[in-house]
């Protein structure tokens, strides 16, 4: 009976072992119907930091709920927004195109809807409204400046690999958070003066910005593994940047977080 609850004993002592769930989250924006994904860790107690993912321009695939989850495990909660509409997943480049355009093409109804999955994570009841952040990849990279340009919440917004839509100059003064992105210098979707004019918007607006360019060879989507399975030759893996970036984001929301 003794070495029986010796036993017992040491079990209860044990660590509980965390585990990340996941939950659907159903909403609406403009009388399109959307689904995202919450992500976290169940050995987490108390409300704490949030970061809400932006998917490319395929829509919210697995790779995008990949990197939330990957969030959670790092100790987060996460939520994979979709911008596009339930069930809107491509890997046809076309198709991806028109359902961007659809969005981006009104930037008021764009920045509402990044707003509206932010919200999502904030009413989950599980994080901290002051310490939230965003990340986005490609498009979801341009939607994460759309936030930054329209006055978030979120404190950092964090973007690899993105479109680079420049702040206007009715924003000078009115960036609040902390802009990071992260780009390939071989990346040929986006021209250099692109980011040249990108970079001078964001210095004459007074925000507080970083931009990371890998040089060499690294090209768009160099953070997806899978990158090559579009069959797009400027769509590119590489594991040092993908590496690099990832850990100074999680780095930064140290910081900000």
């Amino acid at each position: 009976m003794k070495r029986l609850i010796t036993v017992m004993t040491l079990l209860l002592a044990m660590p509980v072992q965390a585990e990340v769930q996941t939950k659907t989250v159903e909403y609406e924006h403009d009388g399109e119907k959307l689904t995202g994904h919450l992500y976290w860790d169940d050995a987490k107690k108390g409300n704490g930091p949030g970061v809400m993912v932006i998917h490319a321009w395929w829509g919210l695939n697995d790779y995008a709920k990949t990197r939330a989850r990957m969030l959670a495990e790092a100790g987060y909660v996460a939520f994979a927004a979709d911008m596009y509409g339930t069930g809107k997943v491509t890997d046809k480049p076309a198709q991806a195109k028109e359902w961007m355009l659809e969005v981006t093409a009104d930037v008021d109804g764009w920045q509402e809807r990044a707003a509206l999955g932010l919200e999502q994570l904030k009413k989950s009841g599980l994080v901290d409204p002051q310490r939230m952040a965003a990340i986005g990849y490609c498009f979801g990279g341009g939607t994460i400046l759309q936030m930054a340009y329209s006055g978030t919440e979120a404190k950092a917004v964090v973007g690899y690999h993105a479109s680079l839509p420049a702040a206007p100059e009715s924003v000078k003064g009115k960036i609040g958070t902390k802009v990071m992105m992260f780009h390939g210098h071989g990346d040929k979707f986006v021209a250099p003066e692109v980011v040249s004019n990108f970079q001078n918007k964001l210095e004459e607006a007074d925000a507080d910005w970083e931009m990371v360019i890998f040089g060499g060879d690294v090209r768009h989507s160099f953070t997806n593994p899978d990158a090559a399975k579009y069959g797009i030759e400027n769509l590119k893996y590489d594991a040092d940047a993908d590496a690099a970036s990832w850990q100074r984001t999680l780095e930064l929301f140290k910081q900000t977080l």
